[in-house]
């Protein structure tokens, strides 16, 4: 399975840079390793947890009635204030008829709210589903989510990046990114789950591996 490193294009490198984030987010990532963020998790042959929350227009659709015996991609998303997951949208938008032909369907957890949950849904298309995770509920269940810590708070309010007002929350919390392939059992068949953001399987690759189920 290949892992992508979004590139971004030389003038974002270059304002990354000099506001010193490259530097910062490796110390981040650092720190998430230490803490084993992201190792208990839901695993491979483990039933995925069903939960309910509510898409993009309000209505509540749970996990287990959205794969109704079909195989499905869960992917957990920062939302569009990250230009890492905001590729990995655009590019599930690009595998989504590839996806509809091996059978499958995604559906995109993030804890975006409102204007912004509605712009993700129109990224990826209506061929998959967005689900609005209020406080982060489903991925601190899953495992999925850890303090921000107020050294980032600040860095990101610094850039006019305000989490509380993105996630309609000033709980701190940020998800980690994650990718699963559920078969329409509800076992999990395939897992990513890294603390470094910056790194996500390619959607196609994944398509590959649903199609190859069946």
């Amino acid at each position: 399975m290949t892992i992508i490193r979004p590139k971004l294009d030389p003038e974002a490198e270059a304002a990354v840079a000099a506001l010193g984030f490259a530097s910062v987010y490796d110390d981040f990532i650092a720190r998430l390793q230490s803490l084993n963020v992201g190792k208990v998790m839901p695993r491979v042959g483990e039933v995925f947890p069903n939960f309910s929350l509510p898409d993009a227009s309000g209505r509540y659709r749970s996990i287990h009635k959205l794969h109704d015996g079909r195989p499905i991609v869960i992917s957990f998303n920062r939302g569009l204030w990250c230009r890492f997951c905001v590729h990995e949208l655009q590019s599930w938008a690009v595998a989504a008829p590839a996806l509809e032909k091996a059978g499958g369907r995604l559906i995109v957890v993030t804890g975006e709210i409102g204007d912004g949950a509605s712009a993700i849904q129109d990224i990826i298309g209506p061929t998959a589903t967005l689900l609005c995770d209020v406080d982060h509920g489903a991925a601190l269940a899953c495992g999925l989510a850890f303090p921000v810590g107020d050294e980032m708070k600040r860095r990101y309010l610094a850039i006019e990046l305000d989490l509380a007002a993105i996630y309609g929350s000033d709980g701190g919390f940020l998800p980690i990114p994650a990718t699963f392939v559920v078969g329409g059992d509800g076992v999990i068949r395939y897992a990513h789950v890294d603390p470094d953001f910056r790194l996500r399987p390619e959607p196609l690759d994944v398509v590959a591996f649903l199609a190859a189920m069946r």
